[in-house]
């Protein structure tokens, strides 16, 4: 299967002509129109410095539907002893910086370049792009960031400094979700982790159908913060 070259034209071929390993296009660009519109379809962008811009669309997909969530009752116990301190969108550029830099043992580098950070500032800045951070007193020790389209929110990358706290900022998140009535979040591709939450791996197929019903609901842009206690 062919890989295809981006011009400047915003668009994309669809996604079912992704390789094998599901890498569908490469070059355009991380602007905001591009970067929307690619989410929509299902693809996101992938790739180390240094390499052009590559982007992805796997098959299977792995997906956390927001009813089969299973936090284990240590997370549970972890979020309501009060250790932790959950915010949104107070620190977006601090949680992507610490996920582009904290040491992970099955990684050597990170994906997260500068421009990426840039673009998805962009995006935070214009409301569709979000972070969830964890703070232990005044520290950050954990959190994540995505983007909000419809009903889905793609997460893009998680990180922790101190135990549990990854964790709890991600069901905090899925508390919240759920009562704004989201239906999923796009994990993109197999984690043990995610699985043992309740994330399974479904067909690209299945995940295009319920992405097209997700994307059409009205979409929360703007600032988030948190609605419940």
């Amino acid at each position: 299967m062919p890989v295809f070259q981006l011009t400047e034209d915003v668009a994309f071929p669809p996604p079912g002509l992704a390789t094998s390993e599901g890498l569908l296009a490469v070059g355009g660009d991380l602007s905001e129109q591009r970067l929307l519109l690619a989410y929509t379809l299902g693809i996101f962008p992938w790739f180390s410095e240094g390499e052009p811009i590559l982007w992805w669309s796997p098959d299977p997909r792995m997906v956390l539907l927001l009813e089969a969530f299973r936090p284990p009752r240590s997370l549970r116990r972890a979020n309501r002893d009060g250790r932790f301190r959950v915010t949104m969108d107070t620190a977006f550029a601090q949680v992507m910086a610490a996920c582009a830099t904290v040491p992970r043992a099955e990684q050597d580098g990170t994906w997260i370049t500068d421009d990426m950070m840039a673009a998805y500032s962009r995006l935070h800045q214009s409301g569709y792009a979000h972070s969830v951070e964890c703070w232990y007193e005044d520290e950050l020790v954990g959190g994540l960031y995505g983007i909000s389209l419809g009903s889905c929110f793609f997460g893009e990358s998680m990180f922790s400094t101190m135990s549990g706290a990854s964790k709890v900022a991600l069901l905090t998140l899925i508390e919240q979700l759920k009562q704004w009535e989201f239906t999923l979040i796009d994990c993109q591709i197999y984690s043990e982790h995610l699985e043992r939450l309740g994330a399974c791996d479904i067909s690209r197929k299945e995940f295009l159908s319920l992405l097209e019903t997700g994307v059409n609901a009205q979409t929360r842009a703007g600032q988030w913060s948190f609605e419940h206690d």
